[in-house]
């Protein structure tokens, strides 16, 4: 394929994710490749759609060299996957509450650089100021292997442009876990440019493009973003912009505590003012973030015969794996039935009752 015809198909990519600072939907951008400088300008209009562009080569000062490598195998041998999200996430509001800004010529205060690939690296515990993505994805560098195909994703593994055959045009994002059952997209954190660090939706992989998946080599085997996880899944991490199913529960739990909200899914000002109220409450740090100290105090146990917007929450999470359950509020039979078939799927105590360990489960997995 052309130069000029892949970064045209590039540059159509949809975003369907949530971003830290605002929604990105069904963003579509076709540069014009009228023009007798089209390459050029296909370019420019390609890296406006996606946030990133040509990132330093391996001889740059701000690419740790192979000289290094040694460090960076003896970072990553005890890695988990936890592990590496949880130190992914601490980019999200690392600048006084906000993301870490987008640069490909600055590092931040912890020695990473501040794109896409020094990013990866600071998750990954790899030497300062991180690898590119060429330096990531080849496998005489040991840091990570390539997976033969999407299906074998699991969380901390990561997505992979590495082409240099397009302008040097390349990105990675860490993948967390599957946003539905029919894997037609996933979760991910990515360092992109304007938004800086995100926590969003992505489609990088699935179809036609140049993502390839890999693994870290060290990286232990957590789960996590499999069909059948380990029941240690790390609970999802909300803020405003976050939005989807999630997001509903959240905030019909939030409506069972007390709180008055409209389900619809979406993180604004009402619900993060309502997260802060009940943060508050719970004398949790106020930050307006569910994660995991909120969630452990915002569920409450379900089982057959409760009834209220904590079992609407559970029922809107059971729907997310194909239950097909009516979101009535009502813990019936039918439910009690859709929370056993989880719980045996996921490799739970299977006892029906919607506990903290199954709450965790529901919304932690994927």
């Amino acid at each position: 394929m052309s130069l000029r015809s892949r970064l045209a198909r590039r540059a159509q990519v949809t975003l369907i994710g949530v971003a830290a600072g605002g929604v990105a939907a069904a963003i579509a951008v076709t540069p014009s490749l009228a023009d007798t400088d089209s390459s050029k300008l296909a370019t420019v209009a390609a890296q406006k759609a996606t946030g990133y562009g040509p990132e330093p080569e391996a001889d740059s000062k701000l690419v740790t060299q192979v000289s290094k490598m040694s460090t960076m195998a003896t970072a990553t041998a005890t890695l988990s996957p936890d592990t590496m999200i949880n130190r992914a996430r601490t980019w999200l509001t690392a600048n006084n509450g906000a993301p870490v800004p987008y640069s490909m010529e600055r590092t931040w205060t912890d020695g990473y650089r501040q794109d896409c690939s020094g990013y990866v690296s600071m998750a990954l515990g790899l030497g300062k100021p991180g690898l590119n993505t060429v330096g990531l994805a080849d496998s005489r560098n040991g840091v990570t292997t390539r997976l033969s195909s999407m299906s074998q994703l699991k969380k901390g593994d990561l997505l992979i442009d590495y082409s240099t055959t397009d302008g040097d045009f390349r990105h990675v994002v860490i993948f967390e876990k599957w946003a539905n059952t029919s894997h037609s997209a996933y979760w991910a954190y990515e360092q992109r440019g304007t938004y800086g660090t995100t926590h969003r939706q992505l489609t990088y992989g699935i179809g036609s493009d140049n993502y390839d998946p890999f693994r870290p080599v060290k990286l232990g085997d957590g789960g996590g973003g499999g069909e059948l996880p380990s029941p240690g899944v790390s609970w999802p991490i909300l803020q405003s912009g976050s939005e989807g199913a999630d997001v509903r529960s959240a905030q019909q739990l939030l409506t069972a505590q007390g709180y008055t909200l409209e389900a619809d899914g979406i993180f604004g000002p009402n619900t993060r003012s309502a997260v802060i109220q009940f943060q508050k409450s719970q004398s949790l740090a106020a930050d307006g973030v569910i994660g995991p100290n909120t969630w452990s105090k915002l569920i409450k146990t379900v089982q057959y015969g409760s009834s209220g917007q904590a079992v609407k929450a559970a029922q809107t999470q059971l729907n997310v794996y194909g239950y097909g359950l009516a979101v009535d509020g009502a813990f019936g039979s039918g439910t009690k039935s859709a929370a056993v078939a989880f719980q045996q799927n996921h490799h739970l105590q299977v006892d029906g009752v919607i506990g903290p360990e199954t709450w965790r489960a529901l919304l932690g997995t994927r």
